[in-house]
């Protein structure tokens, strides 16, 4: 059975499309049930759903912004199947964002970040140029401030360890973030990916933010970053 993209304005799910949305982790520790997710679909622009058939497979709720004038594709939540159907959903997601930031931000290009949950995660932004974090990299100044900005964008200004970009939670209340780790994905994670989420703890709110640029030349010919860096 075909694979099919559903992209709409997220404040125009319904109530019980969120619900659907809330059933593909609730045998996981995400968070994500459909009081969260309702106040979610307020919070971010786009609504971008991947489906077999009928079945749900992933998800993710987005912004393309300008953060301080730079173009970027901001991934606000967002989970797949953690199994190898996960692993497509994950790709139809990111090939729409990057199709509509192409359309958004011409010839320009974009930054992509996002909040991890886990080192499964991590390959999100496979095939991007100049990643942070990154193992056996330490970030320069201007990658450090840029830590702190998407901190700001994201609501935990203060909040985030710009050497690490560990963005430290609250377990009192649920946070955001990505949950884009697969069966697949999980094989492909070294020891080194590992050792970046180190002291990590998703279960209390905790999260990596993550960012990488999507190149102009890539996003205007319809290439897809994570496709490309494989």
């Amino acid at each position: 059975m075909g694979f099919a993209v559903d992209t709409k304005d997220a404040v125009g799910l319904t109530d019980s499309e969120l619900e659907e949305l809330a059933n593909l982790t609730a045998d996981r520790h995400v968070g994500f049930d459909i009081g969260f997710l309702s106040k979610q679909r307020d919070e971010w622009v786009t609504a971008t759903r991947v489906f077999e058939g009928t079945k749900l497979r992933g998800y993710s709720f987005y912004s393309l912004d300008r953060i301080g004038g730079t173009p970027a594709i901001v991934l606000g939540i967002g989970a797949v199947d953690a199994n190898g159907k996960g692993e497509r959903a994950v790709d139809m997601v990111l090939a729409d964002c990057y199709r509509r930031a192409s359309l958004a931000f011409p010839d320009e290009d974009v930054l992509v970040t996002s909040r991890l949950f886990s080192p499964a995660s991590y390959t999100v932004l496979q095939g991007l140029s100049e990643v942070v974090p990154r193992p056996g990299y330490k970030p320069n100044g201007e990658e450090r401030a840029w830590a702190r900005r998407l901190a700001k964008r994201f609501g935990a200004e203060g909040l985030v360890d710009d050497r690490t970009f560990h963005l430290k939670g609250d377990d009192s209340s649920p946070v955001g973030g990505i949950d884009f780790g697969t069966a697949k994905a999980g094989v492909a994670v070294d020891g080194n990916v590992k050792g970046l989420f180190s002291g990590l703890n998703p279960a209390e709110g905790d999260r990596m933010i993550m960012c990488g640029w999507a190149m102009s030349e890539d996003l205007s010919a319809g290439r897809t970053p994570r496709r490309a860096g494989r």
